[in-house]
């Protein structure tokens, strides 16, 4: 059997990828991701300085005006209508101080839940739930004003790093904390309430997928559970669907698989055969 030489076949690959990639919709954004992590640092340094600063030892306003530019920047490839840039930009800036308000009961419940934590500095440095969750916060700001994309790729960047799966449509309340973190799943249309305490592997995913007429899964519904306030999740508990609600100061064991509501107080545990 006669093969082909290394140069011919790396011009027909080339000349097939060329043809689809010229019938391709999107756009060419040269290092969107590397783009998205120095807005995401930028802004995290503005809103804890002595953390996350570095060497570069800039101070909140530097640092913001830094991550505006960068933000800008990549609006002008995400969101088609240029008259939203502004708009979009005042709000998630405006916001910021609420969001390290919220971001310090982060450290607060992490603190207060984990007897291993020394100090706040320990929490924001070394714990990939605060690396997780702080993302998170950020995106979700960004998700909130309907910008596509960027929300999606801060939040996988948090995946990847910590393996933290937090949907940035995920709406969460104060003092959340994941102890040891790894492994979460936290779907798109969930609500977590305030004070809620979640274990390594814990999934609040989706039951099913309601599909329209061609088959394919409605885009919009409800499809992950509510979780009150005051609830502690253990190790590997899944909870699923859109009408699931978990009342508040519940207590959830590792291992329990969930597919119905409990009531506020209930205490849920897996019984082995």
């Amino acid at each position: 059997m006669e093969y082909p030489s290394t140069k011919e076949a790396l011009l027909r690959a080339a000349n097939v990828l060329a043809q689809k990639n010229a019938t391709s919709a999107s756009p060419i954004r040269p290092a969107f991701g590397a783009r998205i992590l120095r807005f995401l640092n930028l802004t995290r340094a503005a809103m804890y300085p002595t953390v996350f600063a570095g060497d570069a030892g800039v101070c909140e306003a530097q640092a913001l005006a830094a991550a505006a530019e960068e933000l800008a920047s990549l609006l002008s490839e995400t969101v088609e209508d240029h008259s939203r840039h502004e708009g979009i930009m005042t709000c998630f800036f405006e916001r910021l101080p609420i969001v390290r308000e919220i971001l310090d009961t982060d450290v607060q419940a992490a603190y207060e839940g984990d007897p291993a934590a020394r100090c706040a500095e320990e929490i924001m440095l070394a714990y990939p739930a605060f690396e997780a969750i702080s993302i998170y916060r950020l995106a979700h700001e960004l998700y909130v004003l309907g910008v596509p994309l960027i929300p999606r790729m801060m939040t996988e960047h948090a995946h990847k790093s910590t393996g933290v799966d937090i949907h940035p449509g995920a709406t969460i309340g104060r003092y959340f904390f994941i102890d040891h973190a790894t492994g979460v799943v936290v779907g798109e249309t969930c609500t977590i309430g305030d004070h809620v305490k979640l274990y390594q592997g814990v999934t609040l995913g989706a039951k099913s997928f309601e599909l329209d007429e061609n088959g394919n899964p409605v885009k919009g519904i409800k499809r992950h559970p509510d979780i009150g306030n005051h609830v502690v999740i253990y190790a590997n508990a899944t909870i699923l669907g859109g009408s699931t609600v978990i009342g508040d100061h519940s207590t959830i064991g590792g291992n329990v698989w969930l597919t119905h509501s409990v009531e506020p107080g209930s205490t849920v545990y897996y019984r082995g055969q």
